[in-house]
């Protein structure tokens, strides 16, 4: 009799425990579920602020677009593009720039905290200045690892934007096709990779680290708490930064992507030529909208990221409240 309790216990106990390991990995959402939620909070702020992306793209190409209108400014840009090629111009490109989101923010973002996190153990830092270090050092590895995946899209992407309705591309698979048959990889698809990397690794810490860096300060230093206003002030923070620093590399970048093969040597080249033919704010072309859009792009990426995060937190603690109660019920 004591030893069919002493099983009967044993049994409760290993179920318990297996309950207990079954309520942790509810209550943390995994890796998957970080990256689709970023993913689709970025897909969110592309969608809303897209036109601003086409208008900054095509004044980033003025100068160097044969018998191409030199336009003023972002108004003029705009009336230009939609009296010419019509409203749904200004969503050119917006497919491939929905699959960059979702391959690249949704790891450059959404793996962001998880790579901090693990540099934080290996380093053993938790604060100061050398914690901003291991920010920066998380947002450079995550990305790199994320224009290592989306390069194609990003390619696609500036194409379909600068040819607008051209007739250049009958839709989003002949332009990956297109290119891929006549570029092939490294001088197509894969185009830009360096400076891609070098712009989205500056915009990722300018973004995502100044974001997480601003958010902290404001909630430690309790200037506001963690709340709707607190991710708005970290949002405009975040994207002014990213412009002020990206604006340079993301001009070259654009250029180079874009450019027929042959025109440039490499992404150097493209920068030494842009330099020599316009001068040095030819690397600020487009920059009030593109400050635009990355301000509103990172207000509608951070604002839908965070809520996103609570539906998601609250749905797994949901889960967790479901299975204390079935854990009790086995006890």
């Amino acid at each position: 009799m004591a030893a069919a309790v002493s099983t009967e216990d044993n049994i409760t106990i290993t179920n318990s425990r297996t309950v207990r390991k079954h309520v942790q990995q509810v209550h943390n959402p995994g890796l998957g579920v970080q990256l689709l939620t970023a993913g689709t909070a970025a897909c969110i702020a592309d969608i809303i602020t897209f036109p601003l992306d086409t208008l900054k793209v095509r004044l980033q190409l003025q100068g160097e677009m044969a018998g191409a209108a030199r336009s003023t400014g972002v108004l003029s840009t705009m009336l230009q593009v939609t009296r010419n090629e019509g409203m749904t111009s200004l969503y050119s490109g917006i497919v491939p720039g929905l699959q960059r989101q979702m391959a690249f923010s949704a790891i450059r973002i959404g793996a962001y905290d998880s790579v901090k996190q693990r540099y934080m153990e290996m380093t053993g830092v938790t604060d100061g200045v050398k914690l901003m270090g291991v920010r920066v050092l998380a947002g450079v590895t995550t990305g790199t690892m994320a224009i290592l995946v989306a390069q194609p899209t990003d390619v696609v992407k500036v194409r379909m934007q600068a040819a607008g309705k051209s007739g250049q591309y009958k839709g989003v698979m002949d332009a990956y096709m297109t290119i891929g048959k006549k570029e092939g990889l490294t001088n197509g698809l894969y185009k830009g990779t360096y400076p891609n990397i070098a712009r989205n690794c500056i915009i990722n810490v300018g973004e995502t680290v100044v974001y997480d860096a601003v958010k902290d300060g404001l909630i430690t230093q309790q200037i506001m708490k963690d709340g709707v206003l607190c991710h708005l002030a970290s949002a405009v923070v975040a994207g002014i930064t990213a412009t002020l620093v990206a604006s340079p590399v993301d001009v070259v970048k654009t250029r180079y992507m874009n450019s027929p093969q042959g025109r440039y040597t490499g992404a150097l080249h493209c920068a030494r030529q842009t330099a020599a033919k316009e001068g040095l704010l030819a690397f600020y072309k487009g920059f009030n909208v593109s400050c635009l859009r990355l301000v509103s792009w990172n207000i509608c990426l951070w604002l839908s990221y965070e809520q996103l995060k609570i539906i998601t937190s609250n749905y797994y603690m949901a889960d967790n409240r479901v299975t204390k109660t079935e854990k009790k019920t086995v006890n």
